[in-house]
């Protein structure tokens, strides 16, 4: 049976890795929202031809905004658009599941929240130190330095990063 253990550590990245990581979290919130958006319409224009083939799924969602995609998004990790809409797509589920009667509609994610962050599921540890993927055209790339780990043992899964209160932290989920 595997097991999933989630570290939270801190990571403390150089001012390139500052900007590198502040701009995956625009990103992220960009993707989310821009997905929302396009989910919003599809759905409506479901419900107004009365269409439940036209109703909006993780697949469609996704297909449109990569085939739209502008040439600034191509400088970011593709799997950060496909996580951010994945996690929409769970969202929805949760949404529409009658048994989680806390769940509200997902709403658009505002730049002014605390807490902003992005999900990957590239991330490698390598010598103590976390190696995000590295994008094409980039020049200057480094890893991670990070503390508060106590052991790296097992596989590890989808990587959350974000920044609170100025400071970067990650969970590492490992399956043992």
């Amino acid at each position: 049976m595997m097991v999933l253990r989630t570290q939270k550590v801190r990571l403390y990245p150089n001012k390139t890795m500052q900007k590198v990581l502040d701009d995956l979290c625009d990103y992220r919130r960009y993707c989310w929202n821009a997905g929302l958006a396009l989910w919003n319409e599809l759905y409506e224009e479901s419900l107004i031809l009365d269409d439940k083939r036209l109703r909006p799924n993780e697949y469609k969602v996704r297909n449109e905004l990569v085939a739209n995609k502008a040439d600034w998004q191509y400088r970011f990790s593709a799997r950060c658009l496909q996580l951010a809409i994945s996690d929409l797509n769970k969202a929805w589920k949760n949404f529409f599941d009658k048994a989680q009667v806390d769940w509200g509609k997902p709403r658009f994610k505002s730049k002014k929240a605390p807490r902003q962050g992005f999900k990957t599921d590239r991330a490698k540890i390598i010598k103590g130190k976390l190696r995000l993927d590295k994008p094409h055209g980039i020049k200057h790339w480094d890893d991670i330095r990070m503390s508060g780990v106590k052991s790296l043992t097992g596989e590890l899964k989808v990587v959350s990063i974000y920044r609170e209160n100025g400071k970067y932290w990650a969970s590492l989920p490992f399956e043992v």
